[in-house]
């Protein structure tokens, strides 16, 4: 007696076209987005780092900026006190911008989730002092 050809004992069969190879076990699972993630005070740390040494040259440059413009006393150009209200601009509201975005990123949860968000709050962390060091280097002659 044979068995069926199809029927519930019969062989599988074999795919006419052979799939990607395969090698086993993956060495680790990857992560779901519940997991803990490993390296969750990288970016935090990087962006501390970068503010602590960023924020007082920021605040330094802006501060030397006024005297840039104290060779025209009051007839300085509108393009140069245009530079300085976005540069003292950019120190107070990017002061706040910054250490809110640090306290976001050291306070996210450590899962894999927010990772990205977790990086994105680090690169809002060093955005406005870097801006203010662009701004002070690109001032307008008086």
């Amino acid at each position: 007696m044979t068995t069926p050809r199809h029927g519930p004992y019969s062989q599988p069969s074999r795919p006419t076209r052979p799939g990607p190879p395969y090698y086993g076990h993956a060495p680790y699972p990857m992560p779901g987005p519940d997991d803990h993630d490993h390296r969750t005070s990288t970016a935090p740390l990087v962006a501390t780092v970068l503010l602590a040494v960023l924020g007082p040259a920021a605040l330094f440059l802006g501060g030397l900026s006024v005297m840039a413009t104290d060779s025209c006393g009051t007839d300085c150009p509108t393009a140069l006190t245009t530079w300085l209200y976005l540069i003292y601009g950019t120190i107070v509201f990017g002061g706040v911008l910054s250490l809110a975005a640090l306290v976001t990123a050291w306070s996210l949860p450590r899962k894999v989730r927010h990772r990205n968000l977790r990086r994105w709050a680090a690169i809002a962390t060093v955005a406005p002092p870097v801006l203010v060091i662009a701004l002070v280097c690109t001032i307008p002659s008086p």
